[in-house]
């Protein structure tokens, strides 16, 4: 199993590829320090590796290697239809990083991406510099932790600590999400809390987490870390999206709302996301290809317009248990739900 403790980093990576064009940014410079022994292999453009045919999407997740490389085009997209917007009008996503360290069965990037290697795009300020102009326009909603997980890779990246250093010039104006899977306390001790920052915690049953996300921090430790960033007075949000069917799911998600009631103050956090799993049917064909043994890969989903869900009395049944539950501490204003 991997781990997200700050060892883990000194022995992963064991080739990194870099573009030529950024060989000597700065921040390519500061990566490869951390990673003295792997091979550096110098390429044209990162689809070259990234984007080969015939690679094993699972088998290349147990010995991810990395890329370095320029982001180029359209470097802010509008928020997709699958995803919550918290109501905000003007929501958008940024991707600094592609792929995650992490391995959750159900995760769509096994859908959207040909390669488990991670792409870290080392030009984040032109990305700043995008953001920046639509800033001019109007206020925005950014999430920038979609493609992969920023607080699991800021020990390799360090760009979650960027992302707070930017947003801290615009309070009025950028509210940005960074969900995570991670627990390490040590990043919320250092970051100053920020309001205009948001840190989205996903928080699944651990028999989920057992059956399906591979290589993540157990159930206690995700609810230990979320109190202490809120103690700390961080803005924290709470995921339960997506929620996963699993054969005694009432009795899984009970116990976990038990322990979230008993462990965080939930008056004290900034809302929470409710959703059952979704998914285009594009990624999730490309998804069943990759993982033709996985039970949540393969579940007879409903297909509505393009898009898979659970059936809709069960989306209903699932959301509705954990809702009633959420309700106990917080008004129903704070609860977001996942809608198509």
């Amino acid at each position: 199993m991997k781990h997200f403790e700050n060892h883990y980093f000194s022995t992963f990576f064991s080739h990194i590829y870099v573009e030529n064009s950024i060989i000597n940014h700065p921040r390519t410079k500061r990566i490869l320090e951390k990673y003295p022994a792997a091979s550096v292999i110098e390429i044209s453009h990162y689809k070259d590796v990234f984007c080969r045919r015939g690679q094993n999407y699972l088998l290349q997740h147990q010995s991810q290697n990395l890329i370095l490389a320029r982001k180029e085009g359209n470097l802010i997209y509008q928020g997709a239809p699958v995803c919550q917007s918290f109501g905000n009008e003007f929501f958008y996503y940024a991707s600094c990083i592609m792929n995650c360290i992490f391995d959750c069965e159900y995760c769509y990037l096994k859908g959207m991406y040909p390669s488990a290697n991670i792409v870290v795009f080392v030009n984040i300020e032109d990305i700043f510099n995008e953001l920046e102009k639509l800033l001019a326009e109007h206020p925005v909603y950014l999430c920038v932790s979609y493609d992969t997980d920023l607080l699991a890779l800021e020990q390799a990246a360090g760009y979650a600590k960027e992302w707070c250093r930017f947003a801290a010039g615009y309070a009025d104006r950028l509210n940005i999400e960074i969900r995570t899977k991670y627990a390490g306390k040590q990043f919320f001790i250092e970051q100053e809390p920020l309001p205009g920052v948001i840190y989205a915690f996903t928080l699944s049953p651990q028999k989920v987490i057992e059956a399906y996300e591979h290589g993540t921090p157990s159930l206690a430790q995700r609810i230990d870390c979320a109190a202490w960033a809120v103690r700390l007075g961080h803005q924290v949000r709470l995921c339960f999206d997506p929620m996963i069917y699993l054969k005694g799911w009432q009795e899984c998600y009970a116990a976990m709302m038990d322990e979230v009631l008993y462990r965080i103050d939930l008056e004290k956090i900034v809302d929470v996301s409710v959703g059952t799993f979704r998914i285009s049917q594009d990624y999730l064909k490309k998804m069943r290809k990759q993982e033709p043994d996985s039970v949540v890969a393969w579940f007879p989903y409903q297909n509505d317009q393009g898009y898979y869900h659970y059936p809709d009395e069960l989306m209903e049944r699932m959301e509705r248990q954990l809702v009633g539950r959420l309700k106990e501490r917080i008004p129903m204003e704070k609860i977001f739900l996942w809608r198509e």
